[in-house]
């Protein structure tokens, strides 16, 4: 009976990594499977910060999931990264997926956005998927403590307004290329509450 997996954790928790690596050991088996992401920082391809890669089928927000597994049928499973991204619709398809084709549906992603506040991908995956799997690689905060927010900062300072999607780098720069330096950086509750970066 296929499954549909809902994997979690901040970021630096190795969501994609893990997904690369579902997807490679699956593969391996001569199991033919999707491999997918949305807004990457590479582009059409799921990335590690490891340094590892592999190319993948970028989600747009118009793209029916359960068409395009139906499209590439017979397939075995699909590896989603950046499931956060999704459309709570396109959560809907993969769960359709699952039940009417029978194949297995790995999800990835972020729980919150920069403001502590459920993505609505994750939120409907919360609500649909069979299994809810917290990452067990706990990031840290500058402090020590485990970091359970992912903060965006802009211009060297913690931000709590804004679009929920704004695409940023995850170490400082000297110059912003274009405006404002944006940038995430992973927060226990505490230091995201008061907005100390521990400079």
């Amino acid at each position: 009976m296929a499954v549909l997996r809902f994997n979690f954790g901040t970021m630096g928790s190795g969501k994609s990594t893990l997904a690369l690596q579902i997807h490679h050991n699956l593969a391996n088996r001569q199991l033919f499977g999707l491999l997918l992401t949305t807004l990457d920082r590479e582009g059409r391809q799921v990335t590690s910060r490891l340094g590892v890669a592999a190319p993948a089928v970028e989600v747009t927000p118009d793209l029916d999931l359960y068409a395009l597994a139906a499209s590439k049928w017979p397939i075995h499973y699909i590896v989603c990264d950046e499931a956060q991204f999704y459309t709570p619709e396109q959560c809907d398809q993969l769960a359709r997926v699952v039940d009417d084709l029978e194949v297995d549906v790995f999800a990835f992603g972020l729980l919150t956005d920069f403001r502590g506040q459920l993505f609505t991908g994750t939120q409907r995956l919360l609500e649909l998927a069979d299994e809810h799997i917290p990452l067990q690689v706990e990031a840290r905060c500058w402090c020590g403590a485990r970091a359970t927010h992912n903060a965006r900062v802009v211009n060297g300072v913690v931000v709590y307004i804004g679009e929920t999607v704004v695409v940023g780098d995850t170490s400082d720069h000297d110059q912003p290329l274009f405006g404002d330096n944006v940038r995430y950086e992973l927060l226990c509750r505490h230091h995201f509450r008061v907005g100390e970066l521990g400079n």
